[in-house]
């Protein structure tokens, strides 16, 4: 890894093309006057988007750090962060959080949480601004085969999202479309330095078996399978558009709470799309397949007054009342 502090702020940094890119086709427009959040961890991938921000945006950027406090290498990414944002006249924002799992729920998803959580908050005291994130293309490659693992529908497929709401904020991602390895050759060739989390090299994370081990071999066999997998969930994130249209118009025709007479109506794709949407959009709970084939199987199933319906679904119940269904905490 460089150590040089030289900050070569200069064109061919492949960030600088993606966010000018991403920008032009952003929705809304980018206010002139708007400030921006850029997510700070001090790895390769954020110091890079950070440079090119700051570098369009002179004075409008401001870079937030999360402190997750799960390792000892945490201080050291606070010092880089310091370090580069004076260099740079940028205001940094760190903020402490208590990142540690609960039981039944991963390191990963716990730390995931409060980073948004923390981002939102942070970038909601510099009035409203857009957050940038810095993953890249490998890491949506990566999120699509942890998907493609787990047997995901096409919300799991569609991978990350360029540009989503959370807590109130609005995230950018820019980079999607920029290889990693693009990124550190650059910061390499322009000695600017960067921290490396040691978590990274830990393959006892999924994430970091496919980086190491996987993508090489993808590398091999099919040199353009970023462009190609990144197609493959763009076309999964419009096809569930579609199914997420058609779920509004069946829940407003079966009401709320649903009626069974009229979801026994529609047919079973229709059905499961529906009892889905009804479950996240007005409960935000999400059923596995398995409780969600068993919902429909026993909606179709229930066509006497004594038929009763209670399944787990979250931390509550989907229960039959008379007529209707209804979720229960």
């Amino acid at each position: 890894m460089p150590t040089s502090p030289t900050l070569g702020l200069v064109a061919s940094n492949p960030c600088t093309a993606a966010l000018d890119d991403f920008v032009s086709r952003a929705q809304p427009a980018v206010d002139a006057d708007s400030g921006f959040g850029v997510a700070l961890s001090g790895g390769a991938d954020s110091t890079a988007l950070l440079l090119a921000a700051h570098a369009r945006w002179p004075g409008r950027i401001h870079a937030l750090h999360v402190h997750h406090g799960l390792q000892a290498a945490a201080d050291t990414f606070v010092t880089h962060c310091r370090q580069l944002c004076a260099r740079l006249g940028v205001p940094l924002h760190v903020s402490h959080v208590d990142a540690r799992h609960q039981p039944g729920q991963s390191p990963e998803d716990a730390a995931r949480t409060a980073r948004y959580a923390t981002l939102a908050q942070q970038a909601s005291a510099m009035a409203p601004a857009p957050v940038l994130l810095a993953q890249h293309a490998d890491d949506q490659v990566e999120t699509l085969l942890l998907a493609l693992s787990r047997g995901a529908g096409l919300p799991g497929l569609a991978a990350m999202p360029a540009q989503f709401e959370r807590h109130g904020a609005t995230f950018w991602r820019p980079l999607l479309q920029v290889p990693g390895p693009a990124i550190r050759a650059w910061l390499a060739q322009e000695g600017i330095a960067w921290v490396e989390d040691p978590t990274n090299s830990d393959t006892r994370y999924t994430r970091n078996r496919i980086r190491s081990q996987l993508l090489p071999a993808l590398e091999a066999c099919f040199p353009q399978f970023r462009d190609t997998f990144a197609r493959s969930a763009r076309h999964a994130a419009q096809a569930q558009t579609l199914l997420d249209g058609l779920a509004v118009q069946d829940l407003a025709a079966v009401g709320v709470p649903p009626r069974l007479q009229h979801l026994q109506a529609l047919p079973s794709a229709r059905l499961g799309n529906v009892l889905r949407h009804w479950l996240k959009a007005t409960h935000r709970v999400s059923p596995s397949a398995a409780q969600l084939a068993e919902l429909q199987r026993q909606v179709l199933a229930c066509t006497t007054r004594g038929h009763t319906i209670a399944i787990k679904v979250g931390q509550g119940q989907v229960r039959r009342e008379g007529a209707v269904l209804g979720w229960y905490n």
